[in-house]
């Protein structure tokens, strides 16, 4: 776990995977960074390698995360993706393990391990409530509890999951923050994890698929904000 990164529930991620990459990625961006700015939100944004600096540097509250990383050190390893190169390209984490770029439990061990060394924080993505334990075991920074068979579908989390797996982790490090994404498609999603205990969840459908992915983001932020400060008296 890189010690020295800091990030406050509720928190929100957005993936955009393969979705949107240059200029238009830098209007979400913008956009997002604003709203982040507006409700008090720290919101993980996960561009194309190519764009992180672009994103980088034209904002401010966004927590810009590669959305991947191999655990080699410099020198060879040609279409390799370089820790040291995403850290300097302005990265502040990476997000490993996703269901669509898998990797072995010995891998994520190393992955964290070079991320730590580089100062950069991690987020690492697990299906099961057992896989979660192992991924929790290695210390990052975060955690998404993702059942694999519900990304993209629309279809949110059972709340008996989102559940066991918050229970899970507090249980083997309570300040691993989890996040509860697959099948959050709009607000009352947002509103259901976190009223089940979620600290954070996030999003790439909702967003990307949107017919206004900026208004789709600030509504998800919004109800977000809200839905936190009522289940936590504020």
């Amino acid at each position: 776990m890189y010690k020295n990164y800091k990030i406050r529930a509720p928190y929100f991620e957005i993936g955009p995977k393969c979705f949107m990459w240059g200029e238009r990625m830098l209007k979400l961006a913008k956009a997002v960074d604003k709203i982040a700015y507006k409700y008090d939100l720290d919101v993980i944004v996960t561009p194309q390698y190519a764009d992180i600096r672009l994103l980088a540097e034209n904002t401010e509250y966004i927590h810009v995360y590669a959305q991947h990383m191999d655990p080699l050190v410099p020198g060879r390893g040609l279409g390799s993706v370089l820790p040291e190169s995403i850290k300097e390209a302005g990265a502040v984490g990476v997000m490993l393990n996703h269901a669509e770029k898998k990797l072995t439990l010995e891998t994520v061990k190393e992955t964290i391990a070079r991320a730590d060394e580089v100062g950069l924080a991690t987020i690492v993505c697990a299906d099961t409530v057992e896989e979660i334990r192992q991924i929790a075991l290695l210390s990052p920074n975060l955690i998404v509890a993702e059942p694999t068979d519900l990304i993209g579908t629309g279809v949110a989390s059972d709340m008996g999951y989102v559940r066991d797996t918050i229970d899970a982790v507090a249980k083997i490090n309570p300040d691993i923050m989890v996040l509860q994404g697959a099948g959050i498609s709009g607000p009352d999603d947002v509103a259901n994890v976190i009223r089940a205990g979620a600290l954070a969840t996030g999003c790439t459908s909702g967003v990307m698929k949107a017919a206004d992915p900026e208004a789709a983001a600030e509504e998800m932020l919004w109800t977000l904000r809200k839905t936190w400060d009522e289940v936590n008296g504020k």
